[in-house]
């Protein structure tokens, strides 16, 4: 065998060093986003032009922002989100994590088919007592009577000093949030409870990102109410560039949906809204009088490219307009009509 001279075994160095910094420096699978992309993709709607994608009634969207890829809530059903995401493209076992904005079934439908392709992905979920999504209590929350004999005691009246309960989905890899934080360099998250008839007590996460043009704001349901979320934006940035996601008030009167959308347009100085799912038609109609160009269609296939000007780029139609047309409604209403969230019948009844 001819021996190797200097040079060989510097070539051959030189070659195990590059190998090494390349094995270092490749993002593992789950991030390898294009940090450049910023954009958020409807995978769940009652509305929308995408003829290879199911409307139902729910929430869910794909946030990709600063290289990260965010799914935000998971729809009504499992089988209509793995459809969906299918349609688009989009592979959902490759998530930086999850965020469910609430415990309604219209926005966690999904989340055991999405455990089912991604099982180990971070989950921020709002915590609660007693929740879907676990919960734990510490273990002085009870009074205790030290006359009772320890057979009539909880835990022999040696209690655990934090008792953990169980979840929906025991081996999801939850994080609970009862307040405001950062997850993320300039993506926060806002943690709300609702005060309002039919939801009281409901704890709900709104996805807050701070851009460079101002405060992007994903929300699922609304239900502590968008201006409050809005609000709670402000302290982070003051400039609110778009708020996009059901802002609740799909059987609102119109005098509330006008006071609403003036606050969000005079008030908190919005500059783009992309309204969806629960936000209903009436409302729909109400933000385009008030926003003009500066409402962005976001129906069930659309994607909202960020930035200083937003647009909707939907993949069935380019020249998608700006509002519902008569065959959104349609589907809209009928999906409405079959929803057994128990807060729309309540609402719908008082609105009646």
């Amino acid at each position: 065998m001819k021996a190797k001279s200097p040079v060989d075994y510097f070539v051959a160095a030189l070659a195990m060093v590059l190998a090494g910094c390349a094995a270092t420096t490749l993002p593992p699978q789950a991030a390898r986003a294009d940090s450049a992309k910023a954009q958020i993709t409807i995978l769940y709607d009652a509305f929308g032009k995408s003829s290879g994608m199911q409307k139902d009634w729910g929430y869910a969207a794909l946030i990709e922002y600063g290289g990260k890829r965010i799914l935000f809530d998971t729809g009504n059903n499992g089988d209509t989100l793995a459809q969906n995401a299918k349609a688009k493209g989009i592979d959902l076992s490759r998530l930086d994590f999850v965020v469910m904005s609430h415990r309604h079934g219209d926005h966690m439908g999904g989340v055991a088919y999405l455990l089912s392709v991604n099982p180990r992905v971070k989950i921020y979920a709002p915590k609660e007592g007693f929740g879907v999504y676990g919960a734990d209590l510490p273990g002085t929350f009870y009074r205790k009577d030290e006359s009772l004999p320890p057979e009539q005691r909880y835990y022999d009246g040696r209690p655990p000093e934090v008792m953990r309960f169980g979840a929906a989905w025991p081996g999801a890899n939850f994080q609970l949030v009862d307040k405001n934080i950062e997850i993320a360099p300039g993506i926060h998250l806002i943690a709300l409870v609702s005060d309002r008839p039919g939801t009281l007590e409901l704890r709900e996460l709104s996805l807050a990102i701070n851009t460079a043009e101002g405060m992007v704001i994903i929300v699922g349901c609304s239900h502590p109410g968008i201006e409050k979320i809005v609000e709670a934006a402000t302290k982070i940035n003051p400039r609110i560039h778009l708020v996009a996601g059901g802002f609740h008030l799909v059987v609102s009167k119109d005098e509330e949906i006008e006071k609403i959308v003036a606050a969000l347009r005079d008030t908190y100085k919005v500059a783009y809204v992309a309204p969806g799912h629960c936000t209903g038609e009436p409302t729909f109609a109400a933000l385009k009088k008030a926003f003009g160009e500066r409402d962005l269609y976001a129906g069930l296939g659309t994607t909202l490219a960020l930035g200083a000007t937003p647009r909707s780029i939907a993949e069935a139609d380019r020249n998608i307009p700006a509002t519902m047309d008569e065959d959104d409604l349609q589907s809209y209403r009928a999906l409405l009509g079959k929803s057994d969230d128990h807060e729309y019948s309540l609402l719908a009844r008082r609105a009646d």
